[in-house]
């Protein structure tokens, strides 16, 4: 994802402690209802984690504002308690929030064949007359 994160696709990666990948995936296999709620209220969608066995995490998420998505999700009280709750996982210190790494999108299927179609259209609508 580009430092642009308005209307967009946004992936991150950030580094779970290999000692504690079970309880990792046991905590986001229940997330609570209410920070759910609250993820989806301030603008988190299609939002999936990755988990590699190294413990490589890798996010994804669509969202109209990421900046504005964070800072909601940082007002909530649930999600003080989550990242409290969360960040014994994390190989850095401080909020997991805090050490996404966010990557640039290089490429995207639908996006090239949508271009690929209005190219074709638009040479067909010019053609033959």
């Amino acid at each position: 994802m580009s430092s642009n994160t308005a209307g967009a696709r946004v992936c991150f990666t950030s580094r779970v402690r290999v000692d504690r990948l079970a309880e990792y995936r046991a905590a986001h296999a229940a997330v609570w209802p209410e920070m759910l709620e609250a993820l989806r209220d301030t603008g988190w969608r299609d939002y999936h984690l990755f988990l590699r066995d190294d413990g490589l995490l890798v996010g994804i998420l669509e969202t109209d504002d990421y900046a504005a998505a964070q800072r909601g999700m940082a007002a909530t009280e649930v999600n003080t308690r989550w990242q409290a709750a969360m960040s014994g996982f994390f190989v850095d210190e401080g909020s997991p929030d805090d050490g996404f790494v966010l990557l640039d999108e290089v490429f995207h299927l639908e996006g090239q064949l949508a271009a690929l179609a209005d190219t074709a259209d638009g040479d067909s609508a010019g053609g033959a007359g």
